[in-house]
């Protein structure tokens, strides 16, 4: 087959190496990639954004299938054109990618079919907004509506911070993102990621993933895209993962196929394990990053098939093997991030670090130059290894790290900490 892979980040990388490992695969380009993908496969200068220029890459190079990494250009609707121009692709269309571009839509999903989620209100304008939160107090979380890659969500502790988050996003902090602002009910528990590939009618559930949102230990400092993963997670129960699955991830695919908007891809829950049970906090239309990393290592099957049975309706018939190891991910970014950051800094130890038992290492913000690794982006590495258990396969991704020579780069040192205590605890 001939693949096309789009997108340019750590989690597109680890797409591409399990990509690459399929015997399905006999040529595969990655558009626009980076350092570390231009190992899996050949980066091409394509613009992702312009749709028709992709559409043409594909028809000259017989293209059979398009796996679209992020959610910016599957909420701008490649999907639908490159089906409409006969190309198979992997992904949501743009009205079922509307789970993650507009956080009011989720909303309105969930209080439809009665999926559990926090209470909450949308709002196009300051005063109301800010009336709204003066009358419920804090902590409460204040979400622009749209796509703000990442950044458009702020758990406020007091009401002062809320409303300074509801200021901000009025003023335009995140663009048209932030025209109407959704508020909702603060959930306490714990967080976990669950992910589950779709077809439009089937949905089967990939393996149970944690990521760290906070740049630094011991979970402190502004949210960020994440600083690194596991996988599994001893939070997923067996009676956790059922209840997931009936209460929330099928009720949504059969609301969606209901409504007329069939979703097929990767549907990524947020959900927080309240003491009233699992509870949606949002959706994502794609992999996350990094958990896709530490998903991508344990997969044991084949991940194309999977991808064109859901292209194809066909995911009944299917099922995925996992591998019984842990798999940890540790993301390093340049210092100053999520704010500030430089870009091109030198990055050096990398074949070292690689050279550690089961690690691999996926390049997030990098670009190659006259032969060197430069750090081009603010998350830039996901250094990951395996293990019997989370705490050996921590052992070994942070042995890997600090072989890596990069005096501007930052990671946490804590990753998978509840996970390690939990094995700890259990002796």
């Amino acid at each position: 087959m001939h693949i096309l892979l789009l997108g340019s980040g750590g989690r597109e990388h680890a797409l591409a190496w399990k990509i690459a490992a399929s015997p399905l695969v006999t040529k595969f380009w990655c558009a626009p990639g980076n350092a570390g993908i231009a190992r899996e496969a050949e980066c091409v200068a394509l613009d992702v954004a312009n749709h028709a220029a992709v559409i043409d890459f594909c028809k000259k190079n017989a293209v059979e299938l398009v796996v679209v990494g992020p959610e910016t250009p599957l909420a701008a609707g490649i999907v639908d054109d490159l089906t409409a121009a006969g190309i198979k692709a992997f992904g949501p269309s743009r009205a079922a990618a509307q789970l993650e571009s507009s956080k009011g839509f989720t909303k309105a999903l969930c209080t439809e079919f009665g999926i559990p989620t926090g209470a909450y209100k949308r709002f196009t304008n300051a005063k109301d907004a800010l009336a709204y939160v003066q009358s419920l107090g804090a902590p409460i979380v204040v979400k622009a509506d749209g796509l703000a890659a990442g950044k458009g969500v702020v758990v406020a502790k007091t009401v002062r911070e809320a409303e300074d988050a509801i200021a901000m996003m009025f003023q335009g902090a995140f663009g048209e993102a932030g025209a109407e602002v959704v508020i909702e009910e603060f959930l306490p528990g714990r967080e976990i990621s669950f992910f589950a590939l779709c077809d439009g009618e089937t949905a089967i559930p990939l393996a149970s993933a944690q990521d760290h949102k906070r740049v630094f230990d011991h979970d402190v400092g502004p949210n960020t895209g994440g600083m690194g993963a596991y996988s599994p997670t001893p939070l997923v129960t067996p009676a956790i993962h059922d209840a997931i699955m009936a209460r929330i991830i099928l009720p949504t695919v059969a609301g969606m196929k209901q409504r007329g908007t069939p979703f097929r891809g990767v549907l990524y829950a947020g959900i927080m394990l309240t003491t009233q049970g699992p509870k949606l906090f949002e959706f994502n239309v794609r992999f996350g990053d990094p958990e896709c990393q530490v998903l991508m290592l344990r997969m044991m099957s084949d991940i194309v098939p999977a991808f064109l049975a859901s292209c194809d309706g066909e995911l009944k018939h299917f099922d995925l093997r996992w591998y019984p190891e842990s798999a940890l991910t540790v993301v390093m970014a340049a210092k100053g991030y999520p704010g500030d950051y430089q870009k091109g800094t030198r990055i050096e130890g990398l074949d070292e670090a690689a050279k550690v038992d089961t690690v691999e290492i996926f390049h997030a913000g990098t670009v190659a130059k006259d032969g060197a690794i430069l750090a081009n982006g603010g998350r830039v590495l996901n250094v990951c290894a395996l293990g019997k258990t989370v705490a050996e396969a921590q052992s070994r991704a942070y042995q890997a790290v600090d072989r890596i020579n990069w005096p501007e780069g930052f990671c946490r040192r804590d990753i998978g900490w509840q996970a390690v205590e939990a094995e700890k605890a259990k002796g």
